[in-house]
């Protein structure tokens, strides 16, 4: 299996600095981060670790869960996943991630909303990046439209 790269180039102090991260492996974009961009309510057309981490974990989840899906015996014709990451003080000093929130809806032929659900949650506990953030509460929203 490969190996996918980020890398971050980062200039001045925390508060005054700022930095750009680079989607390396793919080559499709750099984004600006700054942390009092990260801690404010509006990014201000910055990215941060909560969102790169958002959309790994959502896509990860949407993956994961159209192959338990197929599995299942239900074929999906949409999903649409969001991923909310929370940031907040740690209280042994510093930050850390304080919650994700995954929300599903989705349009899913041979099979009925409670199997929708139950295959949910199996792939929130089965997706590679769901497994790496266990040190996280994630909470699971889904539905079948």
């Amino acid at each position: 299996m490969p190996t996918r790269t980020a890398r971050t180039a980062w200039n001045g102090t925390l508060n005054e600095g700022s930095g750009q991260v680079e989607l390396s492996s793919s080559q499709v974009g750099t984004y600006d981060v700054s942390f009092p961009k990260r801690a404010a309510d509006e990014a201000g057309g910055t990215t941060s670790p909560e969102e790169l981490i958002a959309a790994a974990h959502s896509s990860c989840f949407a993956m994961q869960f159209s192959a338990l899906l197929g599995e299942a015996g239900g074929t999906p014709e949409s999903l649409e996943v969001t991923a909310d990451v929370s940031l907040g003080p740690d209280p042994a000093g510093g930050f850390r991630l304080t919650g994700i929130a995954l929300r599903v809806t989705g349009e899913v032929s041979g099979v009925d909303a409670d199997t929708f659900v139950k295959t949910a949650q199996a792939a929130k506990e089965t997706c590679p990046v769901s497994k790496a953030l266990t040190g996280v509460e994630i909470t699971l929203d889904a539905r079948m439209d």
